[in-house]
């Protein structure tokens, strides 16, 4: 199953979240290898500058998508200020279907 993490960040946090940001991309670089990741990047504010994030994994259940969910470097250094996860139907543009 595909869960999404959506996660927004606390008003103030840009500077966290580009301090964390090496350890977040080597995160999901590691999750991608793995075939967990399915795709991801920021939200962006009005100016343009990142306010949050969408992460697709593949997780046998919500319990496993929160984990990884939780051991995300941006979670860790308490950059969001709300984390939702849900599940995920993908209908188009599968890449398999391409």
């Amino acid at each position: 199953m595909i869960y999404v993490i959506l996660c927004r960040d606390k008003p103030g946090h840009l500077n966290v979240r580009m301090d964390t940001r090496p350890e977040h991309v080597a995160y999901l670089d590691k999750l991608n290898a793995e075939g967990t990741l399915k795709f991801a990047g920021p939200f962006l504010d009005g100016e343009g500058k990142p306010c949050g994030s969408m992460v697709a994994i593949e997780a046998e259940d919500g319990a496993a998508a929160e984990t990884i969910a939780r051991a995300d470097p941006y979670a860790l250094a308490g950059l969001f200020e709300s984390v939702e996860i849900r599940p995920w139907n993908w209908v188009f543009n599968k890449p398999e279907d391409a």
